[in-house]
């Protein structure tokens, strides 16, 4: 029996819709990882009607298998899990805003700083740019310095996108290529540096330069955290009287009950967690130590939203299921089992890639210089395969091995297609339409 594959068509209500957005909406959208022209330009399905499980149905009625990016790493329990529904539901039915302070704060910063004995207090937002943006201005009014390092992605706000005032390129090998910061105050230039991971004679060259109110960093991304690196930059960070920021949007809850610096044995003075702690809502936290925390008192951080009740429920019931669960274990071995799938379909194909990444947020590449085709070309024959797929997948609790399998058999015809057509000078002639952004584009229409 054959095979039924997806049809698509840029007159489905996805793409047609996306279309429209982008002339009503600056970008099309709020977030630059659901733009479609990062996936499949012309036919990325764009919209979703329903998701559960690893399950994503589209406004044109088609259902998808996540083995991509489940919902830019918030949902490592898979989509609308039950028991954090019904706590949020319970929630909405006795209200979400009132007048009076919401009591999951307290006890989820009681939760949170239990977790991580090296912290003291806690302070909540509901994004993560915003949280990166509050634990900045701490570590600036608890230490009376302007100045701050970073190695990593760290969100949109000008105090970030400053380093490419200075340098156009700054943040190239840090985030998205080609981002220009306009909009952001000139004042600010010379106000962030960077520094790259593992080389500890350039980092030790930016603090005998600069005044430093705080090094910003994320602990691992491509690769497992280098611990002594990053306990080399914890000393000096200690002697230079530092705040050690630890950016763990991305990474925590994910290999570990908490932040990812706990499997190192380095603590930092603050630390960031999001994404994942509310599997789906917006949850967020900085959490650091009594001396540099009390300084948000003597500046002006404050905002309505961060009260509702939201975010702190399904944070708790979050944090509940996990530890149940222990669904850091979980998700990592699946990760790993998927790493080896991607080796073994590109070993059995003859399609050289290279893997990598942490097992819980695993990454892979197609050896050639026409990588971005060949992802391209993968996603879109996946799409019709029915699975959000391409060269990153981050696991959840709800990838089950039955679901694994069949992703694997998919996965191998698609390499193959790959390696029948790896000699093609015209590859790209097999694309339903452009190859996927690589950089910050405008868009235009």
């Amino acid at each position: 029996m054959s095979k039924q594959f997806l049809s698509f068509s840029i007159e489905d209500r996805g793409p047609s819709l996306w279309r429209k957005a982008k002339k009503i909406i600056p970008g099309g959208g709020m977030l630059l990882s659901k733009r479609s022209e990062m996936f499949l330009p012309d036919l990325w399905p764009a919209y979703y009607s329903a998701a559960r499980g690893i399950s994503v149905t589209d406004i044109d009625g088609r259902t998808f298998q996540d083995f991509y990016m489940m919902g830019v790493g918030t949902n490592s329990l898979g989509y609308s899990r039950k028991e954090v529904d019904r706590a949020v539901i319970r929630q909405v039915r006795r209200g979400n805003m009132s007048s009076l302070n919401n009591p999951g704060e307290p006890d989820l910063a009681d939760k949170l700083i239990s977790m991580h004995p090296w912290a003291e207090m806690a302070r909540f937002t509901r994004t993560g740019g915003e949280a990166m943006a509050v634990a900045v201005r701490i570590a600036r009014a608890a230490t009376g310095r302007d100045h701050v390092a970073v190695c990593g992605y760290h969100g949109w706000h000008d105090w970030y996108l400053s380093l490419n005032l200075e340098n156009p390129e700054g943040l190239d090998t840090l985030l998205l290529p080609g981002l220009e910061p306009l909009g952001v105050p000139s004042q600010l230039r010379s106000t962030n540096h960077a520094f790259t991971y593992g080389d500890i004679e350039s980092f030790q060259a930016l603090i005998d330069q600069h005044e430093l109110a705080a090094v910003v960093m994320e602990v691992a991304r491509g690769a497992a955290p280098d611990v002594e690196f990053l306990s080399q930059v914890r000393e000096r960070c200690s002697r230079k009287g530092i705040v050690l920021i630890f950016d763990e949007c991305s990474t925590g809850f994910r290999e570990s009950f908490g932040g990812l610096h706990m499997n190192t044995g380095v603590e930092p003075d603050m630390l960031m967690l999001g994404k994942a702690l509310g599997n789906g809502y917006a949850a967020n936290a900085v959490l650091g130590t009594a001396a540099v925390m009390d300084s948000a008192q003597r500046t002006f951080i404050s905002s309505t939203f961060w009260t509702e009740g939201i975010g702190t429920t399904a944070a708790l019931k979050t944090l509940e299921i996990m530890s149940s669960t222990r669904s850091w274990e979980m998700i990592s071995q699946i990760g790993m089992q998927v790493k080896q799938i991607w080796l073994q379909v590109a070993d059995q194909t003859g399609v050289p890639i290279s893997v990598g990444g942490l097992d819980a947020l695993a990454t892979f590449r197609f050896k050639d210089e026409r990588h971005n085709i060949f992802k391209t070309f993968l996603t879109q024959e996946m799409l019709k395969r029915g699975y959000l797929a391409g060269t990153s997948f981050y696991p959840s609790t709800a990838h089950s091995p039955a679901r694994i399998a069949r992703y694997a058999e998919s996965l191998m015809e698609v390499f193959g297609a790959i390696a029948a057509g790896w000699e093609d000078t015209d590859f790209e002639k097999k694309l339903s339409g452009p190859e996927a952004h690589q950089t910050f584009r405008r868009l235009s229409n």
